[in-house]
């Protein structure tokens, strides 16, 4: 890169601030473990709360979109390491997803401290977390049954949305039952489901 006075100044120039400097502030927040607060957000961005507003959407439409910019990449990461076929490979790719989300530091923070807000965004069509997620999904069970490797009883569509409650079910047990969260139980149920 050439050093000029004016890449220096330019370096020097502080953007100005749009929705993606927002989005970048509240995910930096949620990866910290810290709560997104909207008025917090928007001094910290340099706006006011309707500006904010107006860039994100509510406080839940800036929660999911936080939420699914870590998990797709999480779920993504987890069915490229996966080596297994048909409904083993599935199965094994939603465990290892599982486990990821159990086992980071920020996300069961947030769903602890916010539970119902938690709950809505990421199991109900309050938002489109989940739907995204089943779309994940019926790619990952599209791939095994193009291949071969996999034959359905239900639309790739319905098994995959169930595959997406059997996860939710154990990741978020235990909020919605009191047990303990259990991704090895995400493995067993989606093998039995798909065998």
């Amino acid at each position: 890169m050439v050093d000029t006075p004016l890449a220096r100044r330019l370096a020097e120039t502080p953007a100005r601030p749009d929705p993606l400097s927002a989005f970048k502030i509240a995910r930096h927040a949620f990866l910290e473990g810290r709560r997104i607060e909207m008025q917090e957000l928007a001094a910290e961005v340099g706006v006011n709360r309707a500006t904010l507003f107006r860039w994100v959407g509510s406080r839940d439409h800036l929660l999911t979109e936080v939420v699914w910019s870590v998990t797709e990449p999480t779920f993504l990461a987890v069915a490229d390491r996966v080596r297994g076929r048909g409904a083993r490979r599935v199965a094994t790719v939603m465990g290892g997803f599982a486990r990821a989300v159990i086992g980071s530091s920020f996300f069961p923070t947030w769903v602890h401290s916010e539970p119902e807000r938690a709950l809505r965004i990421l199991t109900t069509k309050a938002s489109p977390f989940q739907a995204r997620m089943v779309g994940l999904v019926e790619r990952l069970v599209g791939e095994e049954v193009d291949a071969g490797r996999l034959s359905l009883s239900l639309p790739s569509h319905d098994t995959a949305y169930l595959i997406v409650r059997i996860g939710e079910a154990f990741i978020y047990a235990d909020l919605i039952t009191g047990e303990p969260p259990d991704a090895t139980k995400v493995t067993q149920a989606v093998a039995a489901l798909l065998d």
